[in-house]
């Protein structure tokens, strides 16, 4: 089953032309990308990691709303080691 997860597939998108043009200037010799693939693929891995901060903030303040908290502060917290 991982295998399958780890596969690679195409995905076809509409550009307007100032999107695109915006895209191979990302994608070029003088920036850090070096393909168009290769800065969507970035693009998309960056909206993932702050969609999973979005989430973790909603759930902790619906657990809040709900009284389900910890009285310490995150620096208490750390502070604990």
């Amino acid at each position: 089953m991982r295998e399958i997860e780890n596969m690679s597939s195409s995905l076809n998108v509409q550009l307007t032309n100032e999107l695109r043009r915006y895209i191979d200037m990302r994608a070029s010799d003088d920036d850090v990308y070096s393909t168009p693939s290769e800065y969507i693929r970035d693009l998309v891995r960056r909206d993932m990691e702050d969609w999973a901060i979005v989430s973790d903030i909603t759930q902790s303040l619906k657990e809040m709303k709900r009284g389900e908290f910890v009285p310490e502060s995150i620096t208490d917290i750390l502070n604990e080691d």
